[in-house]
């Protein structure tokens, strides 16, 4: 019953942790004069993708960089087709001109520079390099955008006040990771448990269940009208899954995997990203929000067939 019991700490540590998190990352946002967006796509998309680099360091580490571009890629989906898909379903985003700008714009060219990359077969360490200085070049982007923030906004916060905020942020983000992390072992064992395919369950249960402090972050963010942060969240997110952990990981072991194994989940990232992309009043739709749920849909039923064709189930039923 361990596993099971995990799953539900893990879950009600995800709740906990994204209200915690969102009233101090706007608390946060008001005390140092800057959009509630930055502090999501900084600090929390940092925070929630600390899962994914535990594991891209573990795996570069043990040789099998190639898990840790899985769990990235695969994140990545679950980030946008999933988690924003049931953002968006509830009501519509009204997304910032600034993260239009920055944010969106990095996050489509993830999954085509890993393309691109992996026409070779290879992510090489070099490679890994040049994806990691494509990362602080955004990062120093957001950094400038909050100093220029801060100079319009003159008004100094109460340090009480400030302190708080951070401290609330803080514990709200431990209990996130930790509810990932809980989700993950407990969700996993479970799968294994009931006969589960190793490669579904990384393609899917591993991928949701690192994915959950987003998840959980953004639903909270949504239910307090703070739809910048969770919005910030998922991009940033997406972006340091892309470009910091795969740049990372490669540099640790280069990862040799084709474009023919990851170009589904390159494809369907890009999708995603574009059926969210936001019109020209800056807003994000509703209906955009189905399309993504259902692309999510197709992405699962895509992952069962694979592992069936591995499994041999399908040649077992000829």
């Amino acid at each position: 019953m361990n596993e099971y019991a995990y799953l539900l700490f893990g879950i009600l540590f995800a709740a906990l942790g994204g209200d915690l998190f969102v009233r101090g990352a706007v608390g946060i946002a008001s005390s140092f004069r800057i959009a509630p967006g930055i502090i999501g796509a900084t600090v929390a998309a940092f925070a929630t993708s600390t899962p994914e680099l535990s594991v891209a360091v573990n795996a570069g580490i043990a040789g099998s960089p190639q898990i840790a571009m899985g769990d990235a890629l695969g994140s990545n989906i679950v980030n946008i087709a999933f988690i924003l898909g049931i953002v968006l379903a509830i009501s519509g985003i009204d997304a910032p001109q600034d993260t239009i700008r920055r944010d969106y714009t990095v996050a489509l060219l993830v999954p085509v520079i890993t393309g691109i990359l992996l026409l070779d077969g290879l992510v090489s360490r070099l490679d890994g390099f040049l994806m990691v200085s494509i990362f602080l070049f955004w990062f120093l982007a957001v950094f400038a955008e909050a100093r220029k923030q801060r100079r319009k906004n003159a008004e100094i916060p109460e340090k009480n006040k400030k302190w708080a905020s951070v401290l609330l942020a803080v514990a709200g983000l431990i209990l996130l990771v930790t509810s990932g992390k809980l989700i993950v072992s407990g969700a996993t064992a479970i799968a294994l448990a009931f006969g589960m395919d190793k490669f579904l369950i990384g393609a899917t249960v591993v991928a949701l269940g690192t994915s959950m402090p987003e998840l959980a972050s953004s639903l909270i963010a949504k239910y307090r009208g703070h739809d910048e942060v969770g919005l910030g969240t998922i991009l940033g997110s997406n972006i340091f899954n892309g470009l910091l952990i795969v740049g990372v990981t490669a540099m640790i072991n280069p990862i040799q995997v084709t474009l023919r194994e990851t170009g589904t989940a390159l494809l369907i990232g890009i999708t995603a990203l574009l059926l969210t992309f936001p019109l020209s009043d800056g807003r994000i739709k509703k209906s955009q929000g189905v399309f993504l749920i259902m692309l999510y849909a197709g992405y699962l039923i895509f992952c069962f067939a694979e592992s069936l064709k591995i499994t041999g189930v399908i040649n077992n039923f000829k």
